[in-house]
């Protein structure tokens, strides 16, 4: 398997991402807010949790890291996401996000299943499974994402995650899907 390399890259490297994407009519609706925040990553990011942020892999490593991915997903079993309210970042950082109220462990274990072994590269910051809404934009919008959001309410079934890769124009891009659970498992049994 390969994947077209970002335009800032060597062709032998790909920038992926690894997340779960929040579903419409939710997703659309926070990367359209996120948008009207002067958000300048929101026309090429779609609304999602993060469970394994950009990441260079070489091109020869992708078929590993697809197959490691596939043993992360099947090690968790569907669970739900209740998206309410907001939160911040800040002073650390100039982020303001939708949290998750309900999921979190289960995007946890995902995290760390993900982040072991050859792809358990350094966090900045300790794990925080949000949605952001407002990144890199002036105060009084991380303000204004804040407040109109604050009574922000989503509930929806996580089945799979996503290997995103950011295409030559900057775009996060879905590439392949990795169900939830063990899917052969329960065929069989």
């Amino acid at each position: 398997m390969s994947f077209a390399a970002p335009a800032s890259a060597p062709r032998d490297v790909t920038m992926v991402g690894v997340s779960i994407p929040i579903p419409a009519p939710f997703g659309p609706q926070l990367q359209a807010r996120r948008a009207s925040y002067g958000d300048p990553l929101a026309p090429t990011t779609p609304a999602h949790i993060t469970l394994l942020g950009p990441t260079e892999v070489a091109d020869p490593e992708v078929a590993e890291l697809v197959e490691h991915l596939g043993d992360a997903a099947r090690s968790v079993d569907p669970f739900v996401v209740v998206l309410r309210g907001t939160g911040t970042f800040r002073p650390v950082s100039d982020v303001v996000f939708v949290q998750v109220a309900r999921g979190i462990s289960a995007c946890e274990q995902l995290e760390q299943g993900i982040r072991k072994g050859r792809w358990g590269t350094e966090l900045a910051f300790p794990y925080h499974p949000h949605v952001t809404i407002a990144h890199d934009v002036a105060e009084a919008e991380l303000d204004r994402a804040f407040d109109e959001l604050a009574q922000f309410v989503a509930m929806f079934e996580v089945h799979s995650f996503h290997l995103y890769v950011k295409d030559r124009g900057g775009t996060w891009v879905p590439v392949r899907e990795f169900p939830l659970g063990d899917i052969a498992g329960e065929a069989d049994g």
